[in-house]
């Protein structure tokens, strides 16, 4: 998983704890590593070919001036030029490469046109002083060649600088052009892919509120409040409307505010306190900024969250236990937090350890989404803390950028 799923030992991928025998979900299947390795193959390939196709058509370029412009000199001469020639086209070459290193550590690639031009420009001129410099050193210092023009030997070393710079600044520009093109690509898929997941989220939300086994616990439910409390049987059946209509809803967008999360999460613990009666106590401890302020949240976290807190830390135990939510704002960032009873380390229970499977497939989804969204700088993680308590920790940059 490529959020930052930051977990304290001992910590499973669920809020349940894992039943013998359940296989746990590799971070990255082995289809998609090998389509991974297969990509990296196929870029390692077109640069290769790149490298080899620029430059050697630099060399042919120069070869073919040496042949129309040199005239008839001695062959001694032409072989000496020559070699010159291709001690020049493979010296750019290793400038080229061994260039990108230093370009990837300083995060070029990630730049805009605005930021990136004034660099490209100024590397271009190094690279090319450093060409020049070879160049004229290896040939009229170590080799000791003849100089062969009456031009000034600093002003020819500056229409060389010049002409190297107009090389350099060529490779440069398709260098980043190849990786802007690149990173588009990578984008797109990335919306693809959140746009995928917020169906597949929509779908799952779907699933476990209209399934019928959670239609039949809160209509049987219902069923007893209709005789015994009627306004509060008019209220439940309320909150599954909105329950419903949200999850209808928010499976269009990317974000809600957090307040809407809050309301449909607040409808969802009604219903199940209706069936759990007091065997449900949930403690809320959401901080007034967080409440007040237009908080964008991917739909159903915290509802996924709350959801797993219940199913698999009250239902399983007769004597039920305390759901805890906390949400404050910190800094640049919200962070969520429930708890409820529990041990990552072994089963409660049958039903608990039957149902550690599908727990792990909200949460893989929730921290999908999550780092579709933010990146590295959103975290999913889960505690074993406090004591006897598992705890579910979000942390959400408050924008995009």
């Amino acid at each position: 998983m490529s959020v930052s799923t930051t977990v304290a030992s001992p910590v499973r991928e669920n809020l349940a704890p894992r039943a013998p025998g359940v296989v746990r979900s590799a971070a990255m299947s082995p289809a998609t590593a090998d389509t991974a390795a297969k990509l990296a193959r196929a870029r390692s390939r077109i640069y290769v070919i790149a490298q080899a196709g620029g430059w050697g058509a630099f060399l042919l370029m120069q070869m073919l001036f040496l042949s129309v412009f040199s005239g008839s000199g001695a062959r001694q001469d032409q072989l000496s030029a020559t070699a010159g020639i291709a001690m020049v086209a493979f010296s750019g070459l290793l400038l080229t490469h061994y260039a990108r290193g230093p370009m990837a550590r300083w995060g070029w690639k990630d730049l805009g046109w605005r930021p990136l031009v004034p660099r490209i420009i100024g590397l271009a001129v190094v690279l090319s002083l450093a060409w020049s410099i070879f160049g004229y050193g290896w040939t009229y210092g170590v080799v000791r060649e003849p100089w062969p023009s009456k031009i000034h030997p600093l002003g020819l070393f500056s229409i060389s600088v010049l002409n190297g710079a107009i090389v350099m600044l060529a490779w440069l520009c398709a260098y980043f052009f190849y990786h802007i093109f690149e990173r588009l690509q990578r984008m797109q898929v990335e919306q693809l892919r959140l746009a995928a997941n917020v169906k597949e989220a929509e779908l799952r939300a779907l699933k476990s509120q209209v399934n019928p086994h959670f239609l039949f616990n809160s209509l049987n439910s219902l069923r007893a409040l209709i005789d015994e409390d009627a306004p509060r049987a008019r209220e439940a059946v309320t909150r599954m409307a909105n329950m419903l209509r949200y999850s209808l809803q928010s499976g269009q967008l990317e974000t809600v505010s957090f307040e809407e999360e809050l309301r449909i999460v607040e409808d969802y613990l009604a219903l199940e306190q209706i069936r759990h009666e007091d065997r449900l106590r949930v403690r809320w401890q959401i901080s007034e900024d967080a409440r007040s302020r237009a908080v964008p949240v991917p739909p159903m976290l915290l509802q996924t969250l709350v959801e797993n807190a219940v199913k698999y830390g009250i239902s399983p135990r007769r004597e039920g236990g305390e759901v805890v939510i906390s949400a404050t704002l910190e800094g640049a960032a919200l962070n969520l937090r429930v708890s409820n009873p529990g041990d990552l380390s072994a089963p409660v229970s049958t039903s608990a350890a039957k149902a550690g499977s599908s727990t792990g497939v909200g949460l893989r989804n929730a921290a999908e989404r999550l780092k579709l969204l933010y990146g590295e700088r959103a975290q999913l993680s889960l505690l074993a803390e406090p004591a006897g308590c598992v705890t579910a920790s979000v942390h959400i940059p408050l924008n995009h950028a």
